[in-house]
């Protein structure tokens, strides 16, 4: 079987990498992904049985009839944050929408969520650079958006202090890094998804415990990691991946998700937030 990952292999995926998959019976291929990896369009053709999306991904994924289910949350807390410098002394987003720049991905719910809640009218908006941070390193009234456990720590490591705002702060908290199946599969073999969870979840448990050899294996597929980064953002996800709620998923959070979607004219209806996911 193949589990689609949707970037390279970090320690967002540590518990993929650390699960003995064998242990339950099962033989599972990662395939590595990057920017713009199609996951759900790869579960529908069968190009793989499981793959990695986020949870309004699913969402739109559903509202354009693809029948995807999710099983597994890895990050029970967004990861998607806004950085700025900490020399600004700002203590809100609304304060950093008051001036400066900000760069952002201004398509993505969140990013519409935020003019809507706050108007961009004081804040020149530009696209996000993605992972390059030579602007915000030498531009002090430059924002732009990261991954809570990335830019803040290369910026760190380059001598400056910042000050992250997570996008959960405004209310849109989405599961990150899902483990999805098709529906069919599911229903014709909700054995093996079972399996599939119960391997994905003691492989988190390990990875949260213990992450070395899972960071050895997957730093010798990504190279261009350091190590030493692996261990550190394995060290500062931490508190995005251990909750009590390991994995699992509420149907609150998806029906409250599915409202903010339908607000912002995402979904032409809210899908029933129980079809969305399946505990096993």
């Amino acid at each position: 079987m193949r589990l689609a990952l949707n970037w390279k292999p970090d320690p967002e995926f540590g518990g993929f990498y650390a699960a003995d998959f064998a242990k339950h019976g099962l033989d599972v291929e990662l395939l590595p992904g990057g920017s713009g990896t199609p996951t759900v369009q790869m579960i529908g053709a069968g190009s793989a049985e499981f793959g990695i999306i986020q949870a309004d991904e699913l969402l739109l994924a559903r509202a354009r009839g693809n029948d995807v289910v999710a099983l597994y949350a890895a990050f029970q807390n967004c990861p998607t944050a806004i950085m700025a410098h900490a020399s600004r002394k700002l203590e809100t987003i609304a304060d950093l929408l008051k001036s400066g720049t900000l760069a952002l991905e201004s398509g993505l719910p969140f990013a519409r969520m935020l003019k809507k809640k706050y108007g961009f009218d004081s804040v020149k908006i530009v696209p996000s650079p993605g992972g390059d941070l030579t602007t915000f390193l030498n531009d002090e009234n430059f924002a732009q958006q990261c991954f809570l456990t990335a830019e803040p720590l290369q910026a760190k490591r380059k001598g400056v202090e910042v000050k992250v705002f997570p996008v959960s702060d405004i209310g849109y908290n989405p599961y990150t890094t899902v483990l999805a199946v098709s529906g069919e599969l599911l229903r014709k073999n909700p054995e093996l998804a079972k399996n599939m969870v119960t391997a994905v979840r003691e492989g988190w448990r390990a990875y949260l415990d213990n992450p070395a050899s899972a960071n050895q294996k997957m730093h010798g597929l990504n190279p261009s990691m350091e190590l030493a980064s692996f261990a550190e953002i394995a060290e500062a996800q931490k508190p995005l991946l251990e909750t009590s709620l390991l994995g699992k998923m509420t149907t609150e959070r998806w029906s409250t998700l599915a409202a903010q979607l339908l607000e912002l004219g995402d979904i032409p209806k809210a899908p029933p937030a129980a079809e969305c996911f399946r505990e096993l």
